[in-house]
């Protein structure tokens, strides 16, 4: 595995791709991956802050995701309890409108499964937006349709919306998000981190 983690952290792959972008920026791949972490976050990708912070949510998203998880910056930033593997390491940057650009399809067709064959079994699997549901779930389908349906999916798996302020309304409209999804999402969560604070 670290000899994995350093490949993808001096990965280049899309420096054209990004030089390209409007903001014009280098590749810097975030990685934060812990081989035997019971918790999995399954991304997207960073955004502009992460970017420059080097560090996965470190955003509001990020304090909203703790937020649902029901835990806190140190469990979330322990290596040992929780891994976070996006689609894509860096952040692919704004089109000429400002809007975020899709993370680059190269970097997880290089990455994802080796990562994944790299990673002990989670108990938890955070699937946060679209793309993390398509590549996990093995089928593609609207991100709304996939989370109300997060019954489905087997025991620890939890499809989420992305947890940027943009979808405060949808979740204004979906009260069951939070009455009925969040609570077995931080039950499975407790559960989980319960075995790594556990000295025996």
């Amino acid at each position: 595995m670290e000899s994995l983690v350093d490949q993808i952290r001096n990965c280049t792959l899309c420096r054209d791709r990004f030089r390209a972008t409007a903001t014009s920026h280098s590749p810097r791949p975030v990685v934060w991956i812990g081989p035997t972490a019971p918790i999995l976050v399954a991304g997207q990708a960073p955004g502009l802050q992460v970017h420059k912070k080097g560090r996965p949510f470190d955003d509001r998203s990020g304090d909203r995701l703790r937020d649902w998880m029901g835990i806190g910056p140190k469990d979330f930033y322990d290596r040992q309890k929780v891994s976070v593997l996006p689609m894509a390491f860096c952040f692919p940057g704004y089109d000429t409108a400002g809007s975020d650009l899709p993370p680059p399809a190269i970097c997880a067709e290089t990455w994802h499964s080796q990562v994944m064959a790299a990673l002990a079994t989670p108990s938890v699997r955070l699937l946060v937006g679209g793309y993390a549901q398509t590549w996990h779930l093995g089928r593609k389908r609207p991100v709304r349709e996939t989370v109300a349906h997060w019954r489905d999916f087997g025991d620890g798996v939890f499809p989420l919306p992305h947890p940027s302020w943009r979808n405060t309304g949808w979740l204004k409209k979906n009260p069951w998000f939070e009455t009925e999804l969040l609570p077995a999402l931080r039950s499975r969560i407790s559960n989980a981190l319960e075995t790594t604070d556990d000295p025996a």
